[in-house]
């Protein structure tokens, strides 16, 4: 019992580790896909920007899965999933 209970802690501790990882991945792959110039309306460009931004900022407040989960918006927007 006791070694599923440290298992159990030890695997939640590193998926933190493993969002917060993601998400400069995820910044950089929307950061790329805006410099190609994309075939968007200005209303979504500005969508993009917005949830970059906010993908950001939530990363930088130790947000993780909120960021993935904004910065995965963009994403789709811009067709890079």
């Amino acid at each position: 019992m006791k070694k599923s209970l440290i298992s159990g802690l030890f695997v939640m501790a590193l998926s933190g580790s493993a969002f917060a990882m993601h998400c400069p991945a995820d910044m950089k792959k929307i950061d790329d896909a805006m410099a190609k110039s994309p075939a968007l309306s200005a209303e979504q460009m500005a969508e993009v920007k917005k949830l970059r931004a906010d993908g950001e900022a939530l990363h930088k407040a130790g947000k993780h899965q909120e960021s993935v989960d904004t910065l995965g918006k963009a994403m789709k927007i811009l067709k890079i999933m």
